[in-house]
């Protein structure tokens, strides 16, 4: 598991396996229904990218988004807490 504490980690951990697969940017961009703007972007760590967007491209590339450090949230507490914000 990789550790990811800034926008820039993300970019260089999403590029590199991005690049293991064998992709150029118009290959993941195209697969994950984006740009090739939003993966160039990605690729280097712009902080404000739409989260929804990131999720979907670590999603085309197998990934999953797991934290750790924080505190475990019942499955029928998280969809209690899905109001916040609103």
């Amino acid at each position: 598991m990789t550790s990811i504490r800034s926008p820039q980690q993300l970019g260089d951990t999403l590029r590199a396996a991005r690049k293991q697969l064998g992709l150029t940017q118009p290959q993941l961009a195209l697969a994950a229904g984006v740009g090739v703007r939003f993966i160039v972007d990605l690729e280097a760590g712009k902080p404000t990218l739409r989260l929804e967007t990131v999720l979907r491209v670590i999603d085309t590339l197998g990934g999953e988004v797991q934290l750790s450090g924080l505190p475990s949230v019942a499955a029928n507490d998280q969809r209690e807490g899905d109001d916040h914000g609103a």
